[in-house]
C-alpha cells in the first residue's frame, strides 16, 4: 500500500513522507483523530517506508524489508493492542494477521471482540497492562534493531494503557535507544499522560468526507454507486463504519429502530417503548452507541429538511419522504436541543451509566423537545443538584 492508497489524509503522509526524505524522523508520533479515518493504515505505511532498503520518502514494495513490512513479520516492527487479560499470543496473531492482510480491518478488541463474529459483544476490560508493557514494549525497544533501520513500535489505541504500565511506557519514552521510533494512535488523546503527549509529535487526521468514501466503497469494494452513497453519509467520516454496514444485514432494520424510537417517544407508547429500548440495550455498549449515532444522523437530516427541503443534503437520502413528513408533522420541535440530548447520551454511554435509565431519560426529554417545550439535560451531577436546591 503506497501513501497513494491512504484515503485522504494528504497533509498527514506529506509530513511523514518528507520527514524519511530529510531523515528527519523523530523517535515518537502520536497520531490523532477520530476512529476509523486510516491512522493504523498510515502507522503501518509509515514503518514500512522507515525500513525500506531504498531510503527514500516511499517504500518501494519489492525489497525484502517491504516484504517483511508488509506482511508483519518484520523483526523491527511490533504492533500492540490493548487487549482482556488472558488473551492468548494465537488471538493476537491472528489479528496481526487480519490487519497485514487489510490496514483497514477492524481488529482491535474493543470494537471486535470476536474475529469470526462481528455482532459478538465483550464486557471484558480492554487495556495495556504492565505485564504485556514489559515484555511486548519495554523489553524488545531497549535493543538495537535486529535487521531493519528502525525498531518501531505501534501502539494502537494507546489512550488504553494503565497509570503504571504508562509510567513505565514514559521512562523508555524519555530515554529512548537509538534508531527507534514510537508511534502511538489514539482518538482519546485527553486520556493520555500530559508528560507522554509532550514527548510526542503530533499528527492529525480529519474525518473522511462521505465523497472519499463513497469512492473508496466503489473503488475498492465493488460496491454499487447507489448504495455507496447511502453508506458513506452514514458513516460519519469513518471508512470501516461504512464497510461494516455494508457487509452486515442489520442497517435497515438499526435505522427503522430509531425511526421506532423517536415515533414512540413522541406519542408517549409505554409499552412498544419499552420494548425498542430493550432491543437498543440488548447488544452491549458500542451497538448502542452505533444506534445512538444513526439516531443522531436522522435528527440532523431533520434540521437540514426543514432549513433547505426538498434540495438538503442529507445523510439518509433514501429516506427523503419519510423525513420530509417528520418534519410536516413536528413544525414545533426543537431540533438543535435533540441533536445535543443524543450527542450527551453517548458521552454518557461511554462513561459507563445504566443504560436503561438513560434511554427512559432520553425518550422523556426528546418527546419535550418534539412537542416544542423545553428539554431537561440527562444527567445533572450532584453538586449542581445539591447548589440548584440549596
Amino acid at each position: 500500500m503506497p501513501w497513494s492508497d491512504i484515503i485522504g489524509q494528504t497533509r498527514a503522509t506529506g509530513a511523514l513522507k518528507r520527514a524519511v526524505e530529510a531523515d528527519r524522523v523523530a523517535h515518537a508520533y502520536m497520531f490523532v483523530g477520530p476512529t476509523g479515518v486510516g491512522k493504523t493504515a498510515t502507522a503501518l505505511e509509515f514503518a514500512k517506508a522507515l525500513q525500506c532498503e531504498r531510503g527514500e520518502g516511499e517504500a518501494c514494495g519489492r525489497c525484502l524489508a517491504c516484504t517483511k513490512s508488509s506482511r508483519l513479520i518484520h523483526p523491527d516492527i511490533h504492533v500492540l493492542f490493548p487487549v482482556p487479560k488472558e488473551t492468548s499470543e494465537k488471538e493476537i496473531g491472528e489479528r496481526i494477521a487480519a490487519l497485514a492482510a487489510d490496514p483497514y480491518a477492524v481488529v482491535d478488541f474493543s470494537r471486535r471482540p470476536s474475529l469470526d463474529d462481528p455482532e459478538k459483544t465483550s464486557n471484558k476490560q480492554v487495556q495495556y497492562h504492565i505485564a504485556s508493557v514489559h515484555e511486548d514494549l519495554l523489553r524488545p525497544m531497549s535493543f538495537r534493531p535486529a535487521e531493519g533501520r528502525y525498531k518501531i513500535a505501534i501502539l494502537t489505541d494507546a489512550h488504553l494503557m494503565r497509570r503504571e504500565a504508562s509510567n513505565a511506557f514514559l521512562k523508555l519514552l524519555e530515554e529512548p535507544a537509538p534508531q527507534t521510533v514510537f508511534i502511538l494512535i489514539t482518538d482519546r488523546v485527553e486520556r493520555l499522560l500530559p508528560t507522554i503527549i509532550s514527548r510526542c509529535q503530533q499528527i492529525r487526521f480529519d474525518p473522511l468526507t462521505a465523497e472519499q468514501i463513497e469512492q473508496a466503497l466503489i473503488e475498492r469494494d465493488g460496491r454499487d454507486p447507489d448504495e455507496a452513497s447511502v453508506l458513506a453519509r452514514m458513516a460519519n467520516g469513518s471508512y470501516p463504519s461504512a464497510r461494516e454496514m455494508a457487509d452486515g444485514t442489520e442497517v435497515g432494520r438499526h435505522r427503522e429502530l430509531v425511526v421506532n424510537f423517536l415515533r414512540q417517544s413522541f406519542a408517549n407508547k409505554i409499552d412498544d417503548l419499552a420494548k425498542t429500548t430493550g432491543e437498543f440495550s440488548s447488544g452491549g455498549r458500542e451497538r448502542l452507541k452505533g444506534l445512538l449515532s444513526l439516531l443522531e444522523m436522522w435528527i440532523r437530516d431533520l434540521v437540514l429538511y426543514r432549513a433547505m427541503g426538498d434540495d438538503a443534503p442529507l445523510v439518509n437520502i433514501d429516506q427523503a419522504e419519510v423525513v420530509g413528513n417528520f418534519c410536516t408533522n413536528l413544525p414545533d420541535a426543537r431540533l438543535d436541543e435533540m441533536v445535543a440530548l443524543v450527542e450527551e447520551a453517548r458521552m454518557l454511554v461511554e462513561r459507563n451509566v445504566n443504560v436503561s435509565l438513560l434511554l427512559i431519560a432520553l425518550s422523556h426529554a426528546l418527546r419535550n423537545a418534539m412537542h416544542g417545550r423545553p428539554a431537561p439535560r440527562l444527567y445533572v451531577p450532584l453538586t449542581e443538584a445539591s447548589s440548584a436546591a440549596a
